[in-house]
């Protein structure tokens, strides 16, 4: 790792996006790694995935924090048991139940918090908003005004800029990057649901899966159905 690298932080869910934004990170940045459990149904193989990949990139700067707040705020079949995780329709314009309440907000302003700290001026984040469940902060509109806060809102000295290299992107477009970073996809957890093999069916597992068709790659990960790749 270079010494003259810039320290860049990566908010790493476990998921496909954030494991090619962290293959893409790497390629210019010394990497700080950043999970953040919110009391969603699948933490426990999410943070498996999140150390896996760390390691995989020879991450020693590492942060885990929990905001488990946002369980009890509920609104969202991700953290609410009484909320059911739907059926993905790629058709449909509605937001998914899995929409977190301003999730990534509450996401950005730790990692912010830690890049004023240990001096990162980069924070990476996997939003996609061309090809995906239509959630609101993972806009291109957000995210600007998300570092006009940012820069009003921190020491005079600091600037720390919130980059979203995936957000044009298709996600065939996605894993076809990450097959060419050599990014360990097959670490990665995307199911709202399952913890042992992805359901299929939800709209994340639904999302994942047509990228990889129409890159014309098969998953690496386990699937309770049966997929034809």
């Amino acid at each position: 790792m270079g010494l003259n690298k810039e320290l860049a932080i990566v908010l790493v869910s476990g998921g496909m996006d954030s494991c090619v934004t962290t293959a893409i990170a790497n390629e210019k940045y010394e990497l700080a790694l950043l999970h953040v459990s919110y009391g969603q149904r699948t933490e426990e193989r999410e943070l498996k995935s999140f150390y896996a990949i760390a390691d995989y990139y020879n991450v020693k700067k590492r942060l885990t924090a929990n905001i488990e707040y946002l369980k009890k705020i509920g609104g969202s079949s991700l953290t609410d048991n009484n909320i059911s995780v739907s059926k993905a329709n790629l058709e449909s314009k509605e937001i998914p139940t899995s929409y977190v309440p301003f999730r990534n907000t509450h996401l950005i302003a730790i990692a912010v918090s830690w890049a004023e700290v240990i001096g990162a001026s980069k924070i990476f984040i996997g939003a996609v908003e061309e090809d995906s469940s239509g959630y609101p902060d993972c806009r291109k509109e957000y995210y600007q005004a998300l570092n006009s806060l940012i820069d009003v809102g921190t020491k005079p000295d600091t600037h720390i800029e919130v980059i979203t290299p995936l957000i044009d992107m298709k996600k065939d477009e996605i894993v076809r990057k990450g097959f060419d970073l050599l990014a360990p996809l097959h670490l990665t957890w995307s199911c709202y649901k399952n913890i042992d093999k992805a359901c299929g069916v939800c709209d994340s597992c639904a999302l994942r899966i047509r990228g990889f068709k129409k890159a014309g790659i098969k998953d690496p990960i386990e699937y309770a159905i049966d997929i034809e790749w």
